[in-house]
């Protein structure tokens, strides 16, 4: 398969990108080439001014099986490859973009199995749609492979500490139900209707003022992972609010005062 398959993009007028990781016949499972394949989709969508949300998902029955262990079999234990380098800043990870904070809302629509490598790269995502069948575990346990694709950093960060202990120390799988419980899936919808409810999602997020929007989205992430107290957490949300509200707050709050939003309709509320 060319490098150019491994991840196909889809761009929609409206503002929606679908990556989708594209190797259904090794379950989605990323190797090198994939893995830079995918984030450069990643990169691709961050720079496009057009476009607005992402949906990631898988080709197939599945989101992704995680690293290609055929592939970490076949590799000498130096780590010299491109995407075994160490950490800085965003650069590429084994896993593609799993160490960036993206600048822009991403969807995982997530069928079948997100494992090992492909639950660390659902946890790049601020929202998971999760089919009804779907299973989540660090199924790498099992084998002597390290989370090194931020799944120690993020897990925590979404389902709190003990839940993920739980899941990263046992590799147990978590259905879709259990997700849902413990806040790792935001919605389950049934098998084969993630992609299209991911979509619809996005849909709704673009409809809403979008410097608002990824202002407040990165004040979120940075209060998460970056802060050094709560007091710096509470003046970078403070700051960087306050310089949307003459961009987009104050013809926001006009059409409220006219009438806009009034007991519960909020049609027409991102035409600022």
């Amino acid at each position: 398969m060319a490098e150019s398959d491994r991840v196909t993009i889809d761009t929609s007028s409206e503002g929606i990108s679908v990556i989708t990781i594209n190797r259904p016949q090794r379950k989605n499972a990323v190797d090198p080439l994939t893995a830079k394949a995918l984030y450069e989709a990643i990169l691709a969508f961050e720079d496009d001014t057009k476009q607005k949300v992402c949906v990631l998902t898988g080709a197939g029955d599945t989101f992704c099986a995680g690293a290609d262990l055929h592939g970490v079999a076949q590799a000498d234990h130096d780590a010299s490859s491109e995407n075994l380098q160490p950490v800085d800043g965003r650069n590429l990870g084994p896993m593609g973009p799993s160490r960036m904070i993206v600048k822009k809302p991403v969807i995982c629509a997530v069928s079948g199995y997100a494992v090992a490598g492909g639950l660390e790269l659902s946890l790049l995502a601020d929202m998971r749609i999760v089919e009804e069948d779907a299973v989540f575990g660090v199924f790498c346990r099992r084998w002597g492979v390290p989370l090194i694709d931020g799944g120690t950093v993020r897990l925590q960060a979404i389902v709190g500490l003990g839940r993920a202990m739980d899941m990263i120390l046992t590799g147990r799988p978590v259905g879709a139900q259990q997700a849902l419980a413990m806040g790792l899936a935001n919605r389950v919808v049934p098998k084969g209707d993630s992609l299209k409810e991911a979509i619809a999602v996005a849909k709704e997020l673009i409809a809403f003022p979008e410097l608002c929007l990824n202002t407040d989205r990165q004040s979120c992430y940075y209060s998460a992972y970056e802060a050094s107290s709560f007091q710096d957490a509470m003046s970078q949300e403070f700051n960087a609010g306050k310089k949307v509200i003459s961009k987009e707050g104050i013809a926001g709050a006009a059409k409220f005062s006219k009438g806009s939003g009034r007991h519960g309709n909020f049609k027409d509320h991102s035409k600022l």
